[in-house]
């Protein structure tokens, strides 16, 4: 099922050319057209899904099992590629700009490759039952 007004399910369908480096019947690997470094690359199934909460556990099991082998594509097509950052964003505050779910392989050169990613430690501001607090909120929500 495809969505004829998102951008990816119109390169799914050919109507907008992309650089693509692998396609089956699942999923198409193809260069963002920013290069965040050379070589970022999406991975999108070929259904439209708006984001990872839409999942199913097949699609996850089917999307989830290409991603390695492509992932060791991108860092085999560059000897000077050292790292990769692999990102899913879920919603417009989580920087999500199109809602079709994807995957960015984003290749690492150096520390000074112009990506960056920042997790702030926030552990001083929390103590034991606050841990315990969450922990039972999301395992009260866990489906089975």
């Amino acid at each position: 099922m495809l969505d004829d007004d998102c951008i990816f399910c119109k390169i799914i369908k050919g109507d907008i050319p992309s650089y693509t480096v692998y396609e089956d019947d699942v999923v198409k690997a193809f260069l963002d057209i920013s290069q965040g470094t050379p070589g970022h690359t999406l991975v999108i199934p070929k259904t439209h899904v708006p984001d990872i909460f839409a999942y199913d556990e097949t699609l996850a099991e089917q999307v989830f099992a290409r991603i390695p082998k492509i992932a060791r594509a991108v860092r085999a097509s560059n000897p000077a590629i050292t790292g990769m950052n692999i990102v899913n964003n879920n919603g417009t505050v989580a920087y999500q700009s199109v809602f079709h779910s994807h995957f960015h392989l984003v290749p690492r050169y150096t520390d000074d490759d112009d990506f960056k990613m920042i997790f702030k430690d926030n552990s001083d501001n929390y103590d034991d039952a606050q841990y315990q607090k969450l922990q039972a909120a999301i395992k009260a929500n866990m489906e089975a």
